[in-house]
């Protein structure tokens, strides 16, 4: 296998930026998100470009028929308007970036529904603001309808809603929204294609004795001193924002690839094992680091008792919980708030996110989950709280 351009020997890298990678990462991944950029699906700016989206389709229905769950984390929805609308120059002000979007946000979807049709691949899409994710319950429902698209064979395409962010709320730009999508749905690996090789010692086009890392660990400070911060007219995120989105993916335990969206068939030579771009590797467990965010970082709303069964099905099982298992709800919360887990002296044992609000559990504890339907009239998921949700004390 050829190395990627502009890559040379280790010796000639920075003393213990780059780390000796473990096998290819994309080979062994079975949940992947992949974010592409501005300029590679709009052709830098003129227009979509449908050979390269046709060529992005066929890629990850290789990868969907080696059994791996894709979901696309796309931009190109503000650039489509710009050209729709005649603009040369991004706008500034948030309505005019909304109008863009809203505009071409039409042609981006039409495009990636028929280039994934032409492979046999149905497409949803799924627009999203960093409120879904940082309110609870709607977190559990972007997460929920993500990994239901993926069960079903669906490629979700993922955007930030820009047509109705504000300043308060938008992403920023979509290398930190696929960052956080790998979070939600604990993905394996974030690949992030670009227009760049990979990540350089230093600006390849202002210093010609810049070598390209290889493999990297995540969040080395060192790593953003590297990076810079430009971008494109056509879009918000340089090399530091991708760098700053691989620290945010290793959170959960997910590595990240940083390449050449225009080197040919990147994705599938890269599952193949050929060594592309630059690897962001994380030294934390996946569930490790899930733990410890759901241990440390929200604040407890509610608890609910349990019988002696469900306390050692969490203590010792590692099982979800069940509404059959709970005899008692105290306080008030809503689907998807942080609630506590209590043994049958009182004692913390666990605290997980609810998948129903206290009202709702109050009217299910001690009930079979078949039951859940027929007593509420719905039934969102037949745990109380899933395992992937809940961090023993």
């Amino acid at each position: 296998m050829s190395e990627p351009a502009g890559h040379d020997s280790a010796s000639q890298l920075p003393p213990g930026r780059e780390i000796v990678p473990p096998r290819p990462l994309l080979v062994r991944a079975h949940r992947i998100v992949i974010k592409v950029g501005s300029t590679l699906v709009t052709n830098s700016g003129q227009g979509l470009d449908s050979a390269a989206i046709l060529s992005l389709a066929g890629q990850i229905a290789t990868l969907r028929g080696q059994g791996k769950e894709v979901v696309l984390v796309s931009s190109g929805a503000v650039a489509e308007g710009m050209l729709r609308l005649g603009w040369n120059k991004r706008p500034r002000e948030m309505n005019e970036l909304q109008a863009a979007a809203a505009v071409g946000q039409m042609g981006l979807a039409n495009v990636y529904e028929e280039c994934f049709r032409q492979h046999g691949l149905k497409t949803a899409q799924v627009l999203l603001t960093h409120d879904d994710l940082a309110n609870r319950k709607r977190y559990l429902n972007a997460r929920a309808t993500l990994l239901t698209l993926l069960k079903l064979g669906v490629v979700p395409i993922v955007n930030e809603n820009d047509t109705v962010v504000t300043d308060e709320i938008k992403f920023g730009e979509n290398d930190t929204l696929g960052a956080l999508v790998t979070n939600l749905i604990e993905a394996d690996v974030l690949v992030i294609l670009t227009d760049q090789e990979g990540l350089y010692t230093a600006d390849p086009r202002k210093d010609p004795a810049a070598v390209m890392l290889s493999s990297v660990q995540s969040g080395d400070p060192e790593l953003e001193r590297m990076a810079g911060d430009a971008g494109s007219i056509f879009g918000r995120g340089g090399m530091a924002t991708k760098v700053l989105a691989a620290k945010r993916a290793a959170t959960s335990g997910a590595h990240t690839i940083v390449a050449s969206g225009r080197q040919e068939d990147a994705l599938v030579r890269m599952a193949a094992g050929e060594a592309i771009g630059t690897q962001f590797i994380t030294r934390t467990a996946r569930l490790t680091a899930r733990k410890q965010w759901l241990s440390g970082h929200l604040q407890v709303r509610g608890s609910v008792k349990l019988d002696a069964g469900a306390a050692r099905a969490l203590a010792q099982g590692g099982k979800s919980l069940l509404a059959i298992g709970v005899t008692e709800v105290r306080g008030d919360f809503e689907r998807g708030e942080l609630v506590a887990c209590l043994d049958a002296d009182g004692q913390e044992i666990a605290r997980g996110l609810v998948n129903y609000a206290s009202a709702e559990t109050r009217r299910i504890m001690g009930k079979a989950s078949s039951k859940i339907g027929e007593i509420l009239g719905y039934s969102e998921e037949p745990e109380l709280m899933h395992r992937d949700n809940l961090v023993l004390r």
